[in-house]
């Protein structure tokens, strides 16, 4: 380090605050751990009031057990009058005050956020589209893969946690049928505590979704073990009950990024799974005609016949359903329609 002038030292490691401090003195310089690293690259990458909450409140509490660092300088033993507090030890207490009374606004304004998308999860109830969540290890491709399928300008970028704030598109499958396209925060190994908390909110639409798309990088060298740190988390959400057991079911694994290996041919997904190229459009057409496919597979088929005139009732079968038969009569109009369970349910009970 003194013979490359090194003014920063990261390490991949958490390290308690101790530990930090004694290697700065040895070292002579600023040295960051790994959930240090990963809290100032979330930092940059906010770009929503939610998503720069998230962060403030994560870096909080990463900061509050290290208030001590900063005031060595200072006397931290008991003054010489009475039972007054020497000045270190003062300011450390009226820093650790000013960033509690923080963290409770903070929680107050992120549980007010999260209400806020409740409602509109609920509002989407009420006119439901299926949702397709995209998952993965960060820089995967999700991004890109997001703007490929809806046309959208989502930010997507070689970089690390490029997003932090889920973003829903609205997409058409090739039977007509319209759905959710929701694009998540990038997972990544050994994800701090203080992140996994922080951080919930952008996972909420994976649990609600009726397809997960786990995006893998295909060409990446590690990309089993990424592959083995995405089931993790979602085992996780499983364990504390945000998400049902029965998510593996609902999930696609998209190999992307398979122009690096020479294209689609040059890939061997698992079975299931499909392999693409998000910037090429490689493989989107089989991904789309998947995700119809596993839409299908959980609807039942129902029979139907509606007066002419009730159009509004027609329009809503062909907007949530996937019409296989029609047949004009006079008298009425004859539909085969498969739907999701909930949808025959609500347009049976006078949706």
């Amino acid at each position: 380090m003194k013979a490359e002038n090194v003014s920063i030292v990261i390490v991949d490691a958490t390290l308690s605050p101790g530990q930090q401090r004694n290697l700065e003195r040895d070292w002579n310089c600023k040295v960051i751990d790994r959930t240090g690293l990963i809290l100032d690259i979330f930092g940059e990458r906010a770009r929503t009031k939610e998503g720069a909450l998230q962060v403030e409140l994560a870096h909080l509490d990463y900061q509050r057990s290290r208030l001590v660092r900063s005031w060595t300088h200072l006397e931290r033993q008991r003054g010489g009058f009475g039972f007054l507090g020497g000045p270190g030890e003062t300011q450390i207490e009226a820093d650790r005050r000013l960033i509690t009374d923080r963290i409770v606004r903070l929680k107050k304004e992120l549980e007010q956020v999260r209400r806020t998308r409740g409602l509109h999860r609920s509002a989407r109830s009420r006119t439901p589209l299926p949702v397709v969540a995209l998952v993965g290890y960060t820089n995967a491709g999700k991004s890109t893969l997001f703007n490929a399928l809806t046309g959208a300008e989502v930010h997507a970028q070689d970089l690390l946690f490029a997003t932090l704030d889920p973003t829903m598109r609205g997409l058409r499958l090739p039977s007509g049928r319209r759905v959710i396209l929701s694009d998540t925060v990038g997972f990544i190994s050994e994800l701090p505590t203080e992140l996994v908390a922080a951080f919930r909110a952008t996972l909420e639409e994976v649990a609600e979704a009726d397809v997960i798309l786990h995006v893998r990088d295909a060409a990446h060298p590690d990309s089993t073990a990424q592959r083995a740190d995405v089931l993790a988390v979602l085992d996780g959400m499983e364990k504390d009950g945000t998400i049902d057991a029965g998510w593996p079911a609902r999930m696609i694994e998209v190999l992307n990024k398979s122009d690096l290996l020479g294209g689609v041919s040059g890939v061997t997904p698992r079975e299931g799974g499909i392999a693409i190229s998000a910037i090429t459009g490689e493989g989107l057409p089989a991904l789309l005609t998947a995700i119809d496919a596993r839409m299908a597979a959980g609807m039942e088929q129902a029979e139907y016949a509606i007066p002419p005139e009730d159009g509004a009732r027609i329009a809503w079968l062909y907007q949530h359903g996937e019409v296989v038969k029609r047949a004009d009569a006079e008298e009425a109009i004859h539909l085969t329609v498969r739907l999701l369970p909930a949808d025959r349910a609500r347009f049976e009970h006078g949706a």
